[in-house]
């Protein structure tokens, strides 16, 4: 059976998209959907989505990682995923969409630029050394000089698998201040089990904890190994963040037909 489907990336943070609008494309199984993710043996990418019909919304995004299972949110794939619809022909002034993580608005500007609206943050836990959130994906965050110095996917592993997190998982978070309102950030994520070259609820996670105004409106600026991406959001207090914001690029790779 052959499958059309769209490869897009965000700041090199790669998916598979499949149009199931119409509900033409019958399950996929976790095998099937790993082997297309599959660099050598598949089309290549950190996670594969499908564009659901859902009566209420725009459309549905169902997400699942590299490994061929569900996972939680993803915020690049997010705003692929809008970018996709738009050149599907669902074309919106304002998006209003479903994900397992609730609802989500998302803008596209004139440059092609994509804004994903995130869930709010009402829950930071604080540790010697690093900080925890959940921004759709749980994820560790911790702030070191010379990240790029960092084996990121030994050292993130080595937390992701320890005593504490292996049971669920955990995406974890290397970030380093380059100036007042930039960040660097490179993120090791459960379900592809490896470094990507960005992870935009990772990127939220850290821009959120390097806010700049004590409250109120900030915007941070995010550098990755992919390319840029900001953040715009409303700092209550050190527990609680609302209207979320990622922004930055979503760019069509190819697209064609695949057997499974």
């Amino acid at each position: 059976m052959k499958i059309a489907f769209h490869k897009y990336h965000g700041t090199g943070n790669d998916f598979v998209i499949i149009d199931n609008y119409h509900q033409e494309v019958p399950p996929l199984s976790t095998k099937q959907i790993k082997k297309l993710c599959d660099r050598h043996f598949g089309i290549g990418a950190d996670g594969l989505m499908l564009l659901n019909k859902k009566e209420g919304y725009d459309f549905e995004m169902k997400y699942y990682n590299a490994d061929g299972n569900e996972s939680s949110m993803c915020g690049n794939g997010g705003r692929c995923l809008v970018k996709f619809a738009y050149h599907s022909g669902i074309h919106k002034s304002s998006y209003h969409f479903i994900a397992i993580d609730g609802e989500h608005e998302a803008e596209i500007d004139d440059d092609g630029t994509v804004s994903l609206k995130m869930s709010n943050v009402n829950k930071v836990d604080y540790f010697t050394g690093y900080t925890i959130l959940n921004t759709g994906s749980p994820h560790f965050v911790k702030f070191a000089p010379n990240v790029e110095d960092i084996d990121v996917v030994e050292t993130g592993r080595g937390i992701r698998y320890s005593e504490h997190f292996a049971k669920e998982g955990i995406n974890v978070n290397f970030v380093e201040n380059l100036g007042e309102d930039q960040i660097f950030v490179r993120t090791y994520e459960r379900g592809v089990e490896d470094e990507t070259l960005s992870c935009g609820t990772g990127v939220t996670a850290a821009a959120l904890l390097a806010a700049h105004n004590e409250n109120g409106f900030n915007t941070v600026n995010v550098k990755t190994p992919g390319g840029n991406l900001s953040v715009e959001y409303d700092k209550i207090d050190d527990d609680h963040f609302e209207d979320i914001w990622l922004c930055g690029p979503a760019v069509l790779v190819f697209k064609g037909e695949v057997e499974v």
